[in-house]
């Protein structure tokens, strides 16, 4: 067995034990959705960072970076501006949530848009769950130690597992590690590569540098109104608040994630940008570090890689999970309503890996479902967290405008050069605001506020 393998074997190893030692932990409900809400600072903050650099920001990054050069560097920094607004509200987000988004949008707008939200979340997710299993298989297949769809499968079916069968507890635990692998493997590959390469055979990073023509001031504004506000308001990083013990530790959790993620969007985009005169036989998908690292070195980077990938696929497959098992029981606090989520997870799961058989773009698939998901419940939840008049019974239908018109937008856009796509994804802002804000009512007094 080789040692990219071995180390590959340690790693899948780890991670079902660490499943598997969670499941005999699980005592109640409360601790398969939020870990008993007794989440430690260093506990949340490694896996909010874990979840945010998934797969589909780390090979998203890289992607980028080989085709618009250091301007990549914005897609994670505009994570980092949504986590540090969210700093500002995340105590009040732990306070008056308990499992699921959705639930807060009942204490805002009532059942008919938690109903809503209820259906739309998990459509959404669905998507984002699909693209790291995209990224886990190309990692493998770009390692040529498998083709794509075996890949599909074994990351699949790998985090399936211990999510499975130890929920929020084990998500907590295998997250914490693979924030720590991430760091540490990116952090090798990034110090090989610069004693592997000349300096100035790199594209100069200069001010004019970081927008391009494939990548735009307007670019940046759009990705902000998709991308950025998913960590301001998100049910995978809501549900990390939620774990947190106490309101304090969700802030300084909030604040730590965002202060870690923007050097590692510097050093992604370096990977990305000296990896770009790279070739691969693998689809086209270079994988920086194939060319100059060592064996141990490429199997720690394919155990990073893949921790980012676990690491949000999890978090999203049990929110969406959690999302429909409130809908289809009412009350989570129940034993029923645990088996209700497991089937959840299995279904989700598997559709996710059928989704990825199919498609195989990292970046599109993100950013289609994250539009779709920004334009429906952004203004909405802001609106509800903050306290502002809007109109109550209209809220959910704010939610559906806004959200096809998004997802339109941004289909359009992949399809028709222009800006015709993006100022549909406007308009999908414009419309919700109109329909939440027409006809102003003042909202009802919020439990815990």
């Amino acid at each position: 067995m080789t040692e990219i393998k071995l180390i590959l074997l340690g790693y899948f190893l780890l991670m079902a034990g660490i499943g598997l030692y969670s499941w005999f932990r699980v005592k109640a409900p409360s601790d398969y959705y939020i870990s008993g809400k007794r989440g430690s600072w260093w506990q949340v903050t490694g896996s909010l960072f874990a979840t945010i650099m998934g797969g589909s920001a780390i090979l998203g990054t890289i992607e980028l970076s080989q085709k618009a050069g250091w301007a990549a560097f914005w897609l994670l920094s505009s994570a980092a501006a949504g986590l540090f607004v969210l700093a500002f509200i995340a105590p009040k987000v732990s306070r008056l949530g308990h499992y699921t988004l959705p639930e807060m949008i009942r204490l805002f707008y009532g059942v008919k848009a938690e109903r809503t939200a209820t259906y739309m979340i998990p459509l959404a997710w669905l998507g984002i769950v699909a693209v790291q299993v995209i990224a886990g298989a190309k990692v493998l297949t770009s390692l040529q130690l498998t083709d794509y769809p075996q890949g599909v499968l074994l990351c699949g079916c790998l985090f399936v597992f211990y999510t499975l069968i130890g929920g929020q507890k084990s998500i907590l635990k295998t997250d914490f590690v693979q924030a720590l692998i991430i760091l540490g493997g990116l952090a090798t590959m990034f110090v090989l590569r610069l004693n592997s390469s000349d300096p100035l055979s790199l594209p100069p990073l200069q001010a004019d540098t970081l927008f391009n023509a494939h990548f735009t001031h307007v670019d940046l504004f759009f990705l902000l109104m998709t991308y950025s506000v998913t960590f301001i308001v998100g049910p995978d990083i809501y549900t990390r608040i939620f774990c947190a013990r106490s309101e304090k530790v969700a802030r300084i959790s909030v604040l730590i994630t965002a202060f870690l993620v923007i050097p590692v969007a510097a050093l992604l985009t370096f990977l990305g940008v000296a990896a770009a005169g790279e070739t691969t036989a693998t689809g086209g998908f270079i994988l920086p570090g194939t060319s100059f690292l060592p064996p141990w070195a490429l199997g720690l980077l394919a155990a990073a890689l893949l921790s980012a990938v676990m690491s949000s696929a999890d978090t999203t497959l049990l929110t969406s999970s959690v999302i429909l098992t409130e809908l289809t029981n009412g009350n989570l606090d129940t034993q029923e309503s645990l088996k209700t989520t497991r089937a959840y997870i299995l279904l989700f799961g598997f559709l996710s890996m059928g989704i990825a058989l199919k498609v195989t773009s990292i970046l599109s698939a993100l950013l289609t479902a994250l539009s779709f998901f920004s334009g429906a419940f952004i203004l909405p939840v802001i609106a509800g967290i903050a306290g502002w008049k809007v109109n109550q019974r209209l809220a959910y239908a704010a939610m559906i405008a806004g959200g096809v018109i998004a997802l339109t937008g941004k289909i359009i856009s992949q399809l028709v050069p222009g800006n015709t796509g993006n100022v549909i994804i406007l308009a999908a802002f414009l419309t919700n605001a109109a329909i939440l804000f027409s006809r102003s009512a003042p909202l009802k007094k919020m439990r815990g506020s």
